[in-house]
This record gives C-alpha cells, structure tokens and sequence, in this order.
C-alpha cells in the first residue's frame, strides 16, 4: 500500500514540532533567553498535538490545526527576520515552517478529497 500524502502531512508535523522545541532549547542555551525556550517548546509540544489529533482523532482537525499552528509561526518568525536580517535562526525557520505548510496543504486537501 503506498504512502498517502495524508500520512506524509501528519509526520511532518511531528518532525516539526522537534526540530521547533530544540530550536527553542538552543536558543536558550546560547542566549539565556527564556521567551525563546517558552515559545519553542510550546509551539513544539502544539505541533505534536496537531500530529496526535491528526493521527488518533481526524486528520482534517489535526492537519487544519497544523495549518493555522505554522502559518502563525511563520509570522512571528518573518518579524524577527525582518527586525535582524539574520538568516539564523529566524529565515532558516521561515523556511522550514512553509515547506512544512506546503507538504499539511497538500495532506490537507487530499484529506478532504479534493486532490
């Protein structure tokens, strides 16, 4: 049976959601920032629970809340990339949350079956 692009959608979320939690536990490694460490793991913990409900619940609630999880995500990003212009960490993360975006989309879309 091959892998439908719902499943690829949904573990993308978790892959995600552990590469967002380091990052915030990276960031307050390096600079003591605890804004960075509270907003990485729980952005990481909500994006695991988009994959769970996603998983367990319905992939429409959980990838649509995936959705809406990363695009907020990327704005917070795009504002400290535009306050910097530092591609660490912040357009590094742009960059992974809307390729992550595209790939829940297309899960998304193909979980209400109109693709």
């Amino acid at each position: 049976m091959p892998v439908s692009m719902v499943s690829i959608a949904e573990y993308s979320l978790i892959v995600t959601g552990v590469l967002i939690a380091i990052g915030g536990v990276i960031g307050f490694i390096k600079a003591r920032s605890m804004p960075s460490l509270l907003a990485g793991v729980v952005s990481g913990v909500l994006l695991v629970v988009c994959f769970i409900v996603a998983t367990q619940v319905d992939p429409k609630i959980g990838l649509s809340a995936g959705i809406v999880l990363l695009t907020m995500l990327e704005g917070v990003f795009a504002m400290r990339f535009a306050k910097t212009k530092k591609m660490m960490p912040s357009g590094m993360l742009i960059a992974i949350c809307g390729i992550t975006q595209l790939i829940v989309i297309i899960g998304t879309l193909q979980a209400f079956d109109l693709f």
